[in-house]
């Protein structure tokens, strides 16, 4: 049995799920003897076709925020580096 099927997240399986509820609105020997299979089968599709979409959509825009978060700390790796060579090279001038 799934929880809360009528999320946001499920909209595009609206149709299915209201239908699988009418089904299940028919009483207990229609579950009982499995009418409602089918239907729940298309749910079960549906449901992890939406989970699949939402994964990728979640994945992505982790890879892009990564990506952000790495442009942000080069750049801050390269200010931090570009004050450091100046005091060596200041050395290397006083050494010979």
């Amino acid at each position: 049995m799934h929880s809360h099927l009528h999320t946001p997240y499920n909209v595009n399986c609206e149709e299915i799920m209201t239908a699988l509820d009418e089904c299940h609105a028919q009483g207990f020997l229609i579950k009982a003897m499995g009418a409602c299979n089918d239907i729940k089968r298309d749910v079960n599709k549906c449901l992890s076709g939406e989970r699949f979409d939402r994964a990728k959509r979640n994945r992505d825009e982790a890879r892009a925020k990564r990506q952000r978060i790495e442009a942000i700390w080069a750049k801050e790796r390269e200010i931090s580096q570009g004050s450091s060579p100046a005091p060596a090279a200041a050395t290397e001038t006083t050494k010979q």
